[in-house]
């Protein structure tokens, strides 16, 4: 009787969400490629050469990342902001997301690996953030991180150049990161570059800037690029 009663509790707690994924799956309408193929490939790649016991991924969003991290087997804690940068409250539906600002973090464990996809780039504090993820790391432990970058020029918010083609009105900036950026964030936090990609989406010298490529190229350091994606090393 009492296993009978839980599953029909179960099944009347389960119609909600199973309402919320059919009405989002018939609602699905095309609007236009990201970079989450390119980012995601290199999480996942780094992963089989690290295989890390345990994960931090900062700024999760309302993403899937943290769940297929944990379906590697890997202990994952996800952190967002939720109070600032959601201003309309956030629910991640795959995973729980502690309420946790990275440059104000109030975390005290440590992790083997921490992951930080395309959102360092809305932090208005971005050398805070990267302190706060390098103390989180424990010796030896590695960060991905990927972002809007150019290996010459920093731009504090890709949407106000001209011939970027959308973004304009958002309530964040998206700032393209370089190549100073990351010596200073490498020499201050006793870190190192493992691997570093470069990617081309579009046909102008910033994120956003100029006709998108589809697909997108992964180039050399000296050809034109737009977004980067590095392993970093805690020494």
């Amino acid at each position: 009787m009492l296993s009978f009663v839980k599953q029909v509790i179960k099944n009347l707690l389960n119609r909600y969400p199973k309402w919320i994924n059919k009405r989002e799956f018939e609602s699905q309408s095309f609007t236009r490629f990201n970079e989450r193929p390119v980012e995601f490939s290199f999480v996942f790649n780094k992963l089989c050469e690290i295989y890390p016991n345990t994960i931090l991924d900062v700024g999760t969003g309302t993403t899937a990342l943290p769940h297929l991290l944990r379906n590697c087997g890997c202990l994952v804690t996800a952190i967002d902001n939720v109070r600032d940068y959601w201003p309309s409250g956030m629910l991640n539906r795959h995973y729980h997301v502690i309420d946790d600002d990275i440059t104000a973090t109030r975390l005290s464990d440590t992790f083997d690996l921490i992951t930080c996809i395309s959102v360092l780039e809305h932090i208005q504090e971005p050398d805070d953030a990267v302190r706060n993820m390098f103390s989180l790391l424990k010796p030896g432990g590695h960060l991905i991180l990927t972002c809007p970058y150019n290996e010459r020029s920093y731009v504090r918010n890709v949407y106000e150049l001209s011939g970027s083609s959308y973004g304009q009105g958002a309530p964040y900036i998206t700032q393209a990161f370089s190549r100073s950026d990351l010596r200073r964030w490498l020499e201050e936090n006793n870190g190192i570059t493992i691997d570093q990609e470069f990617w081309q989406f579009w046909e102008g010298d910033h994120w956003t800037v100029g006709k998108q490529l589809i697909p997108p190229k992964r180039v050399t350091a000296e050809e034109k690029h737009q977004l980067t994606c590095i392993l970093m090393q805690k020494f």
